[in-house]
């Protein structure tokens, strides 16, 4: 895994070092060069004698020792130069560019197999193979370019393609972020994402590293690993931002139940990112942009100044943080008035604070102080200051910059006129300032980051449960749907109220059951899956006649085993269903039901286990959540009861992890209570 020897090599060998810079050897020995590596560099070519001005070696066997090799050569012989390297070069670190492996066939799949055994037969660490390289302050190990500005409290930034990072850089660069680190994976056959991240969490030094991260991910081979290190750096302060790509619905899986047709890869990966605290992303501009928004002092509250001398930028900029849940409050009274005198007439200082385009320095000046000074309930300042090209604007960006560095209050500043003041906002980038070129996109990225919630407990609070009852019942239930009778005693294990019932397989049973239970009743089929769809759903039963002739036809549906009775309740339909996904573990999902879940697919979604305010926020995080609340004199519903189901399903799925599907649809909920009414729950061992 990650070594010394990959961060701060002391020599390094390119094999397949080229003279022509325009292929992947000859550029990465060029970049090396160029980014004035301070150890020991050579080359290996099996043609020449002296490459850029290194010699050449012809061989692996003629080389040195070397603590990195980059391999740039045909992946057929990569296994035996490897070999070589780690038998008796004393080589420990390895970036693989060359293609041709497990992206390509199942040949290249074994080849690399057979790599990853060297390298870890040393304790080795490989990058690659198939990728573009490794870039940080000690040696720019990569091929492509662009090549940012390196510093250290700049951003680390894991790719799983070497292309995008390289289009990911290109949006970056311009608005003058910098980057402490470039590290792209490729295949990941030893190191991915998780690991490096993993490395960056355990290697942490608050006074030196990086405090914003950022990753593009295509494959998330290890949930649990990246959620663990992810909101570990978050809890030391860090931020981290990223893009997951190839998470549609169309990926998603058929399932039989609500939750498993509702759930699908990209909810997997919704939940965990808000697990971890990771802000999500779904394209290059809006990560750079969530980038550069944490390059800034944090915002600590919703209410937003907004400081323009155009009218127009301001409103676009208003209605994105008004949409995104952030306030452009209102500015009046005293302070407002005697901000105003020191205005042109004209001049509106309501919010968004607009001075006009004939506005000064020393104008902005006098109104970031109003804000930053006399406004408590104001958290942050949008500056919004472009030209038409008449004067030259230095002035107003050397005083931005200066206000920055001794407001309270961040400051987050649009220059739109990138091209009629390019040497003004080239001067303003120069002082390791960022710019935010589109007040909208700047909007989006700040309620993006403001509204991402901080990283889940790391050992969620669960409660005590039946332990020993849900395990016999598991480990003794066949695979599949589970019965009536094994699914009334999990919920009772884990104290999920539940509405009375009775399975009965005759008309006599059926009558003195529901003499038990009381009229009206509720009758519903077992066996058939949809219940509904076949006629096997039957409310309101009033009397024993009714039951007599709805049993003796029901009884006769296909696949009915048995006839199920409930008492018949009243109250608004809820819906908590769990499904397991893949490595992630199991999905938790809430909403009403009815037509929320139905058409609207209304639904909030967590990674078990849950803890109280993740059930509490999946619940007001839903578009229903008035209703729930309760309006229009309307009643609403218990929200502490329902989030209590939900947490203890959470736990039962926990302790009972070979439930691959659950529904409790529908729960009925009052402003008392929330019961299950119907469950279902389908096993795998």
């Amino acid at each position: 895994m990650i070594n010394e020897q990959l961060i701060n090599p002391k020599s390094i060998v390119v094999i397949g070092g080229s003279n022509n810079i325009n292929k992947p050897g000859g550029k990465i020995l060029k970049n090396l060069i160029d980014g004035n590596f301070k150890g020991n560099l050579y080359v290996m070519n099996l043609k020449e004698s002296v490459v850029q001005g290194i010699k050449s070696y012809n061989s692996a066997e003629e080389l040195p020792n070397v603590d990195l090799a980059i391999i740039a050569i045909a992946a057929k012989y990569t296994p035996d130069v490897i070999d070589i390297l780690t038998k008796k070069k004393n080589t420990k670190a390895f970036i693989i560019i060359s293609a041709g492996f497990s992206e390509e066939n199942h040949e290249g799949k074994l080849l690399e197999n057979d790599i990853v055994a060297k390298i870890n037969a040393v304790d080795g660490a490989l990058i690659g193979p198939n990728c573009t390289g490794v870039l940080n302050s000690n040696h720019h190990s990569i091929f492509t370019e662009p090549i940012p500005k390196l510093d250290p409290k700049g951003i680390d930034f894991i790719s799983g393609s070497g292309a995008t990072a390289c289009f990911i850089l290109e949006s970056g660069i311009p608005k003058g972020l910098s980057f402490s680190s470039v590290y792209t994976v490729g295949n990941s056959a030893q190191i991915g994402v998780e690991e490096i991240l993993e490395y960056l969490d355990n290697n942490f030094d608050e006074k030196v590293s990086s405090k914003v991260k950022i990753l593009y991910i295509e494959t998330i081979a290890n949930p649990k690993k990246l959620l663990k290190h992810a909101s570990s750096l978050i809890r030391k302060g860090c931020r981290i931002a990223a893009i997951k790509a190839g998470s549609s619905e169309a990926g998603s899986r058929a399932a039989s139940s609500h939750t498993g047709a509702l759930a699908n890869s990209d909810l997997a990966v919704n939940s965990l990112f808000k697990k971890a605290g990771i802000v999500r992303c779904h394209g290059r501009e809006e990560l750079m942009n969530v980038a550069a928004v944490f390059m800034h002092p944090r915002l600590n509250g919703k209410n937003i100044a907004i400081i323009t001398h155009a009218g127009g930028p301001a409103v676009m900029l208003t209605d994105a943080l008004s949409n995104g849940g952030l306030k452009v409050p209102r500015i009046e009274g005293e302070i407002a008035n005697d901000l105003l005198t020191h205005l042109y007439p004209g001049s509106s200082v309501s919010n968004p604070i607009d001075f006009l385009a004939t506005g000064t320095a020393e104008q902005l000046g006098t109104i970031i102080d109003y804000v930053d000074n006399k406004m408590p309930d104001i958290d942050g300042m949008v500056v919004i200051f472009g030209t038409p090209g008449l004067t030259r604007i230095f002035d107003v960006y050397e005083l931005l910059d200066e206000k920055m560095k001794s407001c309270s209050k961040p400051i987050f500043p649009v220059l739109p006129s990138t091209l009629t003041a390019k040497d003004e906002v080239n001067s303003f980038l120069a002082k390791g300032r960022i710019n935010f070129p589109d007040e909208v996109n700047l909007g989006k990225a700040l309620c993006n980051s403001f509204f991402t919630p901080f990283p889940a407990p790391e050992k969620a609070e669960i409660p005590n449960v039946d332990i020993a009852r849900i395990r016999s019942i598991i480990d003794y239930a066949q695979e599949g749907y589970l019965k009536p009778n094994e699914i009334q005693a999990l919920l009772d294990a884990v104290d999920i109220p539940r509405a009375g019932e009775a399975v009965v397989n005759t008309v006599e049973d059926a009558i003195i059951e529901a003499k038990k239970l009381g009229y009206p009743l509720v009758m519903k089929v077992v066996g058939p899956i949809h219940k509904s769809d076949v006629g096997g759903v039957v409310l309101n039963v009033e009397n024993k006649e009714q039951l007599t002739d709805e049993f003796e036809r029901m009884i006769k549906i296909e696949d009915t085993t048995s006839i199920l009775l409930q008492p018949m309740l009243s109250g608004t339909e809820l819906f908590v269903g769990a499904k397991l996904e893949d490595n992630f573990g199991h999905m938790v999902l809430c909403g009403m039901g009815g037509i929320f879940i139905e058409v609207l697919k209304d639904i909030s979604v967590a990674i078990a286990p849950i803890e109280p305010n993740e059930a509490y926020n999946m619940i007001r995080s839903l578009k229903s959540y008035k209703i729930i609340k309760g309006v229009r004199g309307q009643k609403g519903i218990n929200e502490d009861e329902f989030a209590k189901v939900i947490i203890r399903l959470s736990t039962l799925v926990y302790h009972a992890p070979e439930i691959i599907e659950m529904d409790l649809n529908p729960l009925l909920g009052n402003k008392d209570k929330v019961i299950a009414v119907d469950a279902r729950i389908r096993i795998a061992k």
